[in-house]
């Protein structure tokens, strides 16, 4: 089959991989133009440019799909589908009709829940205890189109959005080059009940509230793993929290109830939350025993409260 691959992250790479290894013909690939990214700020290949680069694929990096020259650029490869993963622009229905097949979209939630564009993050902040993939065939509405196929994949007590996002490209390629295999396939419309959005992470949110309680904080800190990183304030500087667990405990909220060399427990909303991997602006991840030995933390002191 003759796919046009649209996709940004190493979410959609995986999946691009897939589709190349099941023998279908890549003749062009659209993503994101390239961004400044790290201390140097230098411009950065998605993970999809490069994948295509390495394979010898045609690369487009349109601003926009709703030019009429991006829209016959992508026509003039007469694909018999698109496949879109997390590319991160809109398709408007002139691009959507072009394929033969139409677009199919690789969605990581269980739809109509978490419709948009974190659902991997949302699922976690919502205690959710499984999620998935739906290969999805696309059409005006956000993530509303009727579904292909679906998998369920569980969310595990100590999943970040890291490890969770992981199984589920995982899932969605493999899933995706099973829908390609069966096209053209019924489609079953999304219920009208049960649609929850998923709105992209703000900063903002990243910062941890201790008025709420350990098993909140708990999920805020893994879905926020790897990005942007869960933050609290300490004596006026950000730290950031990579891995915690809920215990027992009780206290005036944000202050530390005890330090030793595996973790620094703090009184929450309810209960008590016991961190053992920080960061400070500028440094490094450490481990709790690593991080005291230029942080001198002791019962007593307080994590800086929300304004």
């Amino acid at each position: 089959m003759r796919v046009v691959f649209a996709g940004t992250p190493g979410f959609a790479a995986l999946a691009m991989q897939a589709i190349l290894a099941a023998g279908h013909e890549v003749p062009m690939v659209l993503t994101q133009p390239d961004r400044p990214a790290g201390r140097g700020m230098s411009l950065q290949r998605s993970a999809v440019k490069r994948l295509a680069m390495e394979r010898g694929i045609e690369v487009f990096q349109p601003l926009t799909l709703k030019d009429v020259a991006a829209q016959a650029r992508i026509a003039a490869e007469l694909p018999d589908v698109m496949v879109v993963a997390a590319y991160g622009l809109i398709l408007p229905q002139a691009a959507l009709d072009t394929p033969r097949f139409g677009c199919i979209n690789i969605h990581a939630s269980l739809l109509p829940r978490w419709r948009g564009a974190a659902p991997i993050q949302r699922a976690l902040l919502a205690g959710d205890r499984e999620t998935g993939v739906c290969i999805m065939q696309m059409e005006s509405g956000l993530d509303t189109g009727p579904v292909l196929l679906r998998g369920v994949c569980a969310i595990e007590p100590g999943d970040t959005s890291s490890t969770l996002h992981d199984r589920l490209a995982d899932l969605g390629a493999r899933l995706v080059v099973q829908a390609l295999a069966g096209l053209p396939m019924p489609a079953t419309p999304q219920p009208t009940e049960g649609v929850t959005y998923a709105v992209k992470l703000g900063k903002v949110e990243a910062l941890i509230d201790w008025s709420r309680s350990a098993q909140d904080l708990d999920r805020h800190i893994r879905a926020f793993n790897p990005f942007p990183g869960a933050q609290a304030r300490l004596g006026g500087q950000t730290v950031k929290l990579w891995h915690a667990m809920p215990v027992g405990g009780s206290g005036e909220k944000g202050r530390i109830l005890s330090v030793d060399r595996n973790s620094i427990v703090v009184a929450c909303g309810e209960g008590a939350l016991a961190v053992s991997e920080l960061q400070k602006a500028g440094g490094k991840r450490l481990a709790v025993r690593e991080f005291l030995a230029g942080n001198a933390l002791k019962a007593g002191d307080r994590f800086d409260l929300p304004a």
